[in-house]
């Protein structure tokens, strides 16, 4: 069956549905019933023989009688039912003129109040200028509507939805109606939105009721659907969210980049369909922009974009200066902090170059919205939006959006910067604070490594050093001052200051952990009562001689260094780790250990350590287990440092995190010659001649006559005032160092002897021949040592 053939068959059926229950009787000149339908023989139960001939006020049991005996036109009445009983009935007598036959028609009074109620319903709803109503057929064609009367678009009679709906929106809409059709339930969208053929590029939201109609049997015949207009409230809720999704993604970074493409991501597509922003260029590097007013150069630079459809080829791409542009009243309306709207001819003609149109304006670009990015006077940048997708040009309510949600990024922007300021100065200062990554000494080659809090966002107090010190020794530092910010870095520069110094005195690591605990005590007092208990630091010192192999180490409350070495697997140092810097009453410990030629030796902070482990000593395993594997490689000591501090674990750490990773290195062969003399004067002259003998081995003549003055005195001094025995010891590397240890722990100083005076002059003499010169404490004695410059012409390697 085609669909025309349905029509007539649901048309027929209306109608049959319509006559049902009607009664109908013909009535002559006097009254009599000459004819009597079926549908009333039906009803009352008496057949037609049984009423013909009879008065037809004899069918009536009570009414309201008019002259000639009838009911009242429109008035109930009941009619004689065959059992005895009355039926109520709404009667309407017709004339059937020229003829003096008349038509009795009579409904069931509950059907026709039923009727009328249906009616007085269809007509108010009809009638109705907020309320749009649309009764359709069973193939959704336009039976009747008000659309009219309701300011729409005008629906005539037999029309569909794809003669007044874009063709998609139309499909989607009428296989709606098709489902409300088929299964009979309800179509409830408080939010349809259709775009209608007649205004292009305009786009409508309606709210949507649809309901299927059915006869007396229960067959469809249609749908009537009620609409209401709802696009004013759907643009305002539009905007609302607009705003909501700006205020709550715009401005969650500090980054300027960042925030300038958050702006973009918001505005595409729900507001425009090809956004740019474009920021000055000193607000990228943190400072204040320039005012500038007019035309030239707007030294501004594009750092966010996003389109519907992807970024278009030839225009302005991030990253790019932006070009300079004509002195118009428009860019100086933008200059001073008020948002422009035109449309591409307006924009076109304002560019005039064929260049900057094609940089700036996309092909499909219908009008723009530019709202500069203003802030405390300042212009920070401007946001360009262009509507691509849409031809509703921008009105005055989006324009008012942009310069809001533009006011907001504003600030956000300038929080970036001024932080993007603070952070720069507060990193620069921790660099200088730091020394270099990498440091090559005799003893060891070290990389360091420092990495910030939350992946750059916040500066702390981590640090690391490599202070090389007399006879080829080097001392290795790392520590971790408690807190974040400018004066945890400023903590950090003293502490490391006070190291050095310490280390320069050739303390020893628990003798210098003791020192830098007082020192901390004291910045801890000079602080503000309320900040006193957040001063403190661990630390972790290890001191390394290259020529005994021996490395000791003393730690503040610090994790254990790792140590990994040829022939065994990476493990931490089983060290005695004090109270941190700052608690102060407990004395610390060292541990001395071997530490041989190519073993690697990590000192680290806890940022390094895996927040995921259950306690400290599994992450510090887990730490050592991956040296373990970099160390069996052989990677360089650069890429391993850069491997350990490279784990995903550490993108985002709470904490800031430093590594010192150091090589040990092997001497040279036979760099080293050590004697011990005992406390005889004759001792003197042979410790000069055992001293001239292995510089001739080395190559080193021309140093013999400082030497031997600088042993002759030293031992001398030895054996008159500490008594023995006496050691000598010369190391040949990139200096000569000379070194003689006696078991006396009294002080040498240097003084300048009066002109009478028989001595006086011994340690002035190694001063003088000498690039420097010093002692240390041991155990069981003291150590002077002299370092001399060795010769150009000799190298190490001669």
């Amino acid at each position: 069956m085609n669909s025309r053939s349905a029509h007539d068959n649901a048309d027929e059926r209306m109608f049959a549905d319509f006559l049902t229950g009607v009664v109908a009787a013909l009535i002559d000149q006097r009254g009599t019933v000459q004819q009597w339908s079926s549908t009333a023989a039906d009803l009352l139960e008496t057949p037609a023989d049984a009423v013909c001939g009879r008065p037809v006020t004899s069918l009536f049991a009570d009414a309201h009688r008019r002259s000639d005996g009838l009911p009242d036109h429109g008035a109930t009445a009941l009619l004689r039912h065959a059992r005895g009983h009355g039926v109520a009935v709404r009667c309407r007598v017709l004339p059937l003129g020229p003829t003096a036959y008349r038509l009795l028609l009579a409904v069931p009074a509950d059907r026709a109040e039923e009727s009328e109620r249906g009616a007085a319903l269809m007509r108010a709803l009809l009638t109705q200028k907020r309320i749009g109503v649309v009764l359709r057929d069973t193939r959704l064609s336009v039976v009747r509507s008000n659309f009219t009367e309701a300011g729409l678009v005008p629906l005539p009679s037999g029309s569909r939805l794809a003669d007044v709906v874009v063709g998609s929106d139309a499909a989607k809409a009428e296989a709606e109606l098709r489902g409300v059709l088929e299964t009979g339930t309800p179509l409830v969208d408080p939010a349809q939105r259709i775009r209608v053929l007649h205004e292009p590029g305009q786009e409508y939201s309606f709210s949507v009721a649809a309901v299927r109609t059915t006869d007396r049997r229960g067959q469809p015949t249609g749908v009537t659907v009620l609409l209401t207009d709802a696009t004013t409230r759907w643009r305002a809720d539009q905007r609302l969210r607009l705003r909501h999704q700006a205020a709550i993604s715009i401005g969650s970074s500090l980054d300027v980049s960042r925030t300038a493409q958050d702006i973009a991501d918001v505005l595409v597509p729900d507001f425009a369909g090809l956004v740019a922003v474009d920021l000055a260029e000193a607000v990228l590097a943190g400072n204040e922009p320039h005012k500038t007013i007019g035309g030239g150069d707007p030294y501004l630079r594009r750092m966010g974009v996003k389109g519907s459809h992807g970024w278009p080829a030839g225009l302005l791409s991030p990253g790019e200066a932006f070009p300079a542009m004509p002195d118009l009243p428009r860019l100086r309306s933008l200059q001073e902090g008020r948002t422009v709207v035109s449309d591409r001819d307006t924009v076109e003609q304002t560019l005039g170059s064929e260049e900057l149109r094609k940089l700036l304006i996309p092909e499909d670009g219908r009008c723009l919205a530019v709202a500069p990015l203003f802030a405390r006077g300042l212009i920070l940048g401007v946001i360009g939006a262009w509507r691509t997708d849409r031809e509703q040009p921008f009105d005055e309510q989006d324009a008012d959006l942009l310069t809001e949600i533009a006011a907001h990024a504003a600030l956000s922007i300038d929080n970036a910067r001024r932080y993007t300021r603070e952070h720069n100065a507060a990193v620069a200062l921790q660099q200088r604070l730091l020394p270099a990554a990498t440091t090559q000494t005799p003893a060891v080659e070290a990389v360091g490594r420092y990495l910030p809090a939350a992946g750059g966002a916040e500066i702390g107090g981590d640090w690391f050093d490599v202070i090389p010190l007399p006879s080829l020794r080097v001392a290795m530092v790392v520590g971790d001052v408690i807190g974040h910010g400018l004066h945890a870095a400023a903590t950090m520069g003293r502490l490391r200051t006070a190291v050095q110094t310490l280390a320069d005195l050739e303390l020893p690591p628990d003798e210098l952990l003791t020192r830098l605990d007082e020192l901390v005590g004291r910045l801890a007092a000079e602080a503000h009562p309320a900040e006193r208990d957040v001063v403190g630091a661990t630390c972790l010192v290890a001191l390394y001689d290259p020529v005994t192999q021996q490395c000791t180490v003393a730690s503040a409350g610090h994790p254990p260094p790792i140590m990994a070495e040829s022939g065994s697997t990476a493990c931490p140092i089983a060290v005695h780790p004090g109270p941190p810097l700052g608690v102060g009453g407990l004395p610390f410990e060292t541990t001395t250990f071997r530490l041989a030629p190519d073993s690697w030796l990590a000192l680290y902070t806890d940022g390094l350590l895996a927040r995921n482990a259950n306690d400290i000593d599994t992450a510090v395993d887990r730490l050592a287990l991956h040296i373990d594997g970099l160390h069996r490689s052989a990677s360089p000591l650069a890429e391993a440092t850069r491997a350990l501090t490279s784990e995903p674990a550490q993108h985002h750490a709470a904490d800031d995190t430093a590594l010192l990773l150091a090589r040990a290195r092997p001497l040279r062969p036979h760099a080293v010659a050590e004697w011990e003399f005992p406390a005889d004067p004759a001792a003197v002259a042979e410790a000069r001649a055992a001293s001239s003998a292995k510089l001739a081995e080395w190559g080193l003549e021309p140093l013999d006559f400082a030497v031997e003055l600088i042993v002759s005195e030293l031992v001398t001094n030895a054996v008159r005032y500490a008594g023995g025995p006496v050691g000598l010891r010369l190391i040949h590397d990139m200096f000569l160092f000379c070194e003689v240890t006696d078991p006396s722990n009294t002080q040498p100083r240097l003084r300048r002897a009066a002109p009478g005076d028989e001595g006086g002059r011994g340690l002035f003499l190694v001063a003088q021949l000498s690039k420097r010169w010093g002692s240390r404490y041991g155990q069981l004695g003291k150590t002077i040592w002299a370092e001399l410059e060795v010769p150009a012409c000799f190298p190490v390697d001669a």
